[in-house]
């Protein structure tokens, strides 16, 4: 489809093809002006026409003759250079094709929205400067009774110039004290391009450390392929929590810049610690090296600066989260994914990418070597380096000969029948614990659940206070004596009575962290703690103060979720527990035992580091289930080959690639009949071997008020089910209020 206006200019590639910074799976035809003729690339932002109004596209092709014969013409071309590379424009349309989404979604998802609203110009700042040889007693003549600007000229003069923001802060004065000294010739005020940095204080240099035989051995397998036409097989770097993984992907690191290249490190969110990101900047900023960050805590402004500094290749190292992996680097060489195992690489909203699966297909389609490191791999990289997809390469002993925790089951049927009644932290755990800080040692308790209790029911009916949004039970939050969904945030202050019939005695079901530590206060009294989840951790710096003050032996615990689970070296910790896996082992979803065993051998992981052998505890109802028994035994390839039978027997990933579609809409039986008729439609017409599954409830059947079902179907290609999907689901106009999202290799079924 062609803009309709006034005829544009013929000749090669004389009209550019746009997609709209809108909601449109469309391209349209622009003529461009004839000062962009040959220099208009695709990536181009540029501004257009539409309609009445002007709007921003991106430019996705050139062509010689347009669609139709008359074309508006391009306004406007917002940067010089391309804001998106080809590299990743073919990327985007990779994205956008397996994904089953269209192409302007996953090229908003490549451009953070600060970078689509705010040009590369917005990185100039005011800079106060102060003429030479002003004296005092020319500025106080001049001023006079003016207290306010004599205020700010004095800060300026002490502190020789700075940038007006800073000087606005730091004095408390308003932009008009410092613009009226500029009138009066006291200060100059200029604009010079300034970074907002994330990072806080220097780094001093830290060199390379020695490498053992296994670790040798890893990098040289990496190194060989830097350098070098790919594409290249990916490396599965397999190495036990604490075997120095991040020590080869710092000096592979090293020999990619040696190289003239870039490098991207991709983290999970629950690991971009400052912990980690400081270990990265002493390496490569402390020798001049330019690193830049990419994760959802930076702010706007940092996150376009960041965006930036890549851009223009003023950083070559790269680390970040999920949407990192499409950073604009210039010339590629190296890709690590650490922990690959991690669900939060899954982005769970359209377009569902997987970041790991992105990070390989960005690395062959731009010829990078890339590495996928984890202590417990997910299933299908297990199988794709046992098929030879892959490339296998173990450090199977933590460095410095330091030994793996010991692990102790707590079958918590005994322990009830011990001592009755209803408690979170059993004997043997506690005394451990006690044990430990006596000898100044350090210990962290994890339950992957914020909140007190995950449910508040009555005694006498059993009436359960549900949200009024979502099919789920609300959480008690006891600091702040209110309910919570935490699903859609709904909250509700906790009454004194059971809403149904009147009784004064409700009960608290399970557990979460804010429980644990009331039963820490009274079981372990004197040792010194600290919750850390996403209730207690908002602030921007609280994380990195309590791990500062943990590091620092002020704490003897950390009580919290999965960010204490991951990608922490705690030398300190020598006693782990694990309060409770139950919950997350009966969820109805494939996945879950996997999920178990790497919660298991991860936390675990955290324990020992530090010279002194460490030992952890499994608190459970079922002590014998495999994800306990293996993750007990620290048997991570044991563990993979059950579940791979277990796979195989039942046709799950890795064996048969799963999508998932589902409905979701205000009304209960017109979301089925939708959900029904598309797996109607769509069992009449795949292929035969594609197993569509009958329609059923989702596992959360109600989400912020909208009725949700699903179908999850198995087939051996994503690719002979897409077209059918994009007619049968994808194409289909729903009825009004019905929405439909096609998840391609789900990680959550939920």
């Amino acid at each position: 489809m062609s803009a309709a206006g006034s005829t544009g200019s013929d000749g090669p590639a004389g009209f550019a093809r746009v997609i709209p910074e809108l909601t449109l799976d469309k391209t349209f035809d622009y003529a461009i002006p004839a000062g962009w003729i040959g220099r208009l690339q695709p990536g181009h932002r540029v501004r257009v026409p539409f309609g009445p109004r002007k709007i921003l596209a991106y430019v996705v092709d050139l062509v010689g003759t347009p669609e139709v014969a008359a074309c508006k013409e391009i306004e406007g071309v917002t940067e010089e250079e391309p804001l998106l590379p080809p590299s990743l424009l073919g990327l985007a349309r990779w994205l956008a094709d397996y994904y089953c989404s269209d192409l302007p979604t996953a090229l908003r998802i490549m451009l953070p929205e600060p970078v689509r609203s705010k040009p590369d110009g917005h990185l100039e700042r005011l800079w106060v400067q102060v003429p030479d040889g002003l004296t005092e007693e020319e500025a106080a003549e001049r001023l006079k009774r003016a207290k306010s600007q004599w205020r700010a000229w004095q800060a300026a003069k002490a502190a020789g110039g700075g940038w007006l923001a800073d000087l606005c802060r730091e004095t408390g004065l308003g932009a008009a004290a410092w613009k009226g000294l500029a009138e009066k010739g006291l200060i100059h005020l200029g604009r010079q391009r300034r970074e907002r940095i994330p990072f806080r204080g220097a780094v001093v240099a830290d060199p390379a450390l020695a490498l053992n035989p296994a670790q040798a051995g890893a990098l040289e397998v990496i190194v060989s392929g830097l350098g070098q036409p790919g594409p290249h097989a990916p490396i599965l770097l397999q190495g036990v929590t604490g075997s120095g993984k991040t020590e080869v992907y710092l000096q592979a690191l090293a020999r990619c810049l040696e190289l003239g290249q870039s490098g991207l490190v991709l983290v999970p969110e629950i690991a971009l610690t400052p912990q980690t990101i400081g270990r990265f900047r002493e390496r490569f900023e402390g020798a001049g090296i330019g690193l830049a960050v990419l994760h959802s805590r930076l702010s706007a402004g940092e996150r376009h600066d960041q965006w930036h500094r890549v851009r223009t290749g003023r950083a070559r190292i790269v680390i970040g989260a999920r949407s990192a992996v499409f950073a604009p680097i210039r010339d590629l060489g190296l890709v690590v994914v650490d922990e690959e195992h991690e669900p939060s690489y899954k982005q769970e909203e359209t377009p569902f990418y997987h970041a790991r699966d992105l990070a390989v297909v960005r690395a062959r389609r731009e010829g990078a070597v890339v590495v996928l490191g984890s202590a417990t791999p997910s299933l299908e990289s297990a199988w794709n380096a046992r098929q030879g997809k892959y490339r296998l390469v173990r450090l199977p002993e933590r460095i410095d000969g330091a030994e793996l925790p010991v692990i102790h089951v707590v079958d918590l049927r005994k322990e009830r029948k011990k001592r009755p009644g209803s408690f979170w932290l059993t004997r043997p755990l506690c005394d451990a614990v006690q044990d430990r800080a006596k000898r100044k040692e350090q210990s962290l308790l994890y339950l992957n659940r914020r909140g007190f209790a995950t449910s508040v029911q009555c005694e006498n009916c059993g009436h359960v206070e549900m949200c009024p949004h979502c099919s789920v039970p609300l959480t008690f939050h006891k600091t702040r004596g209110q309910l919570r969904c935490h699903l859609c945030d709904y909250v509700a202050p906790i009454a004194r009575t059971c809403p149904k019939c009147g009784f004064d005695q409700r009960g608290l079901v399970g557990a979460g962290t804010q429980r644990i530590e009331e039963v820490v206060a009274e079981a372990l009294p004197g040792l010194r703690w600290k919750r850390v989840d996403s209730d207690s951790m908002g602030g921007r710096d609280t994380l990195e103060e309590t791990l500062g003050e943990f590091a620092a032996g002020k704490l003897d615990l950390l009580i919290g979720t999965q960010m204490i689970a991951k990608g922490l070296h705690l030398p300190g910790v020598t006693c782990v527990g694990i309060i409770s896996v139950d919950a997350a082992l009966n969820l109805p979803d494939f996945r879950a035992s996997e999920r178990v065993f790497q919660q298991i051998v991860q936390v675990a992981g955290r324990a020992g580091r530090g010279g002194v052998t460490g030992e952890v505890f499994i608190q459970t109802h079922t002590p014998f289930h495999p994800a306990i028994s293996f993750g007990r035994h620290h048997d991570v390839d044991g563990f993979i080959d059950q579940e791979l039978e277990y796979r195989r027997e039942f046709g799950y990933p890795p064996f048969r690639r799963a999508i998932l579609v589902t409905f979701r809409g205000p009304g209960e039986a017109k979301t089925l009949w939708c959900a029904e008729q598309a797996v109607k439609a769509l069992t009449a017409v795949v292929p035969a071997g594609v197993e569509v599954g009958e329609v059923a409830p989702a596992p959360v059947a109600k989400w912020k008020d909208a009725f949700r079902f699903q179908t999850l179907i198995k087939t051996g290609s994503v690719r002979e089910v897409l077209p059918h999907l994009r007619r049968h689901v994808a194409g289909v106009t729903w009825p009004e209020g019905v929405m439909v999202t096609i998840n391609v290799d789900p990680i959550n079924l939920m």
